[in-house]
């Protein structure tokens, strides 16, 4: 038998603290959203802060497969560090909501090769895929719209989302949100597309929380932005 690395002894310690740090009412309530780990996110990133950034182990974690040791991959690779082809096999590997979602915000968007990814993703078959391409896409209509053209978007948004899977019509009302919040210009008819398809229009929504329902959550979005 070979010896172990260094870094293997480091996954099989790491894989250890993060089964003790099972519960298993966190799991119940995580299944709900469709992920399937027990580890409170706020002790996973207490973990991750005294691990610090480590791109080998990182990796190493990614290659378990195990939903926490994921999550904790991405707190603490180095985002940039990734070549475009690794981060599309990666995207693609992450099937459950949360690893699905940090990986989108946490690293490819840090990444050189977000721009060429997002292209890429948005006119991929699969809605998952296609969803993370929305989900940059919409970054850069709130960030750095330049370029970009929403009037187009808003096409798309109005003759696709009614009829998109859920992550990817997800994805595409908070596009659809953040055209009609951020860009004046573009916003009534961004509130006309959202009365008119009606997506998450009775999405149950808790107090105090803003419903993801577009006209609402652009209107209120904008009277906040006056207030200040």
């Amino acid at each position: 038998m070979g010896e172990t690395t260094p870094t293997e002894a480091m996954v099989a310690e790491v894989m250890a603290e993060l089964a003790a740090l099972e519960d298993p009412k966190t799991r119940e309530v995580n299944k709900k959203h469709g992920d399937d780990h027990g580890v409170h996110l706020s002790k996973l990133r207490a973990l991750a802060k005294r691990l610090k950034t480590q791109q080998e182990l990182a990796c190493q974690l990614w290659k378990t497969d195990d939903t926490a040791a994921r999550l904790l991959a991405i707190l603490i690779c180095r985002p940039k560090a990734f070549e475009r082809d690794e981060l599309d096999v990666m995207l693609r590997e992450a099937r459950t909501p949360k690893v699905h979602d940090w990986l989108v915000t946490y690293v490819v968007k840090k990444n050189p090769h977000s721009e060429e990814l997002r292209l890429a993703w948005s006119a991929d078959p699969d809605p998952v895929v296609a969803s993370a391409g929305w989900a940059l896409t919409t970054e850069r209509v709130t960030k750095k719209p330049e370029g970009l053209d929403l009037a187009g978007l808003l096409d798309v948004i109005e003759a696709q989302m009614k009829d998109a899977p859920d992550r990817l019509q997800w994805a595409m009302n908070h596009c659809l949100a953040q055209i009609g919040i951020e860009h004046a210009e573009h916003r009534a008819r961004a509130i006309d597309i959202g009365e008119r398809l009606k997506v998450l229009r009775d999405y149950p929504t808790s107090p105090g929380c803003t419903s993801p329902f577009a006209p609402i959550w652009i209107t209120e979005m904008v009277r906040r932005q006056h207030e200040k």
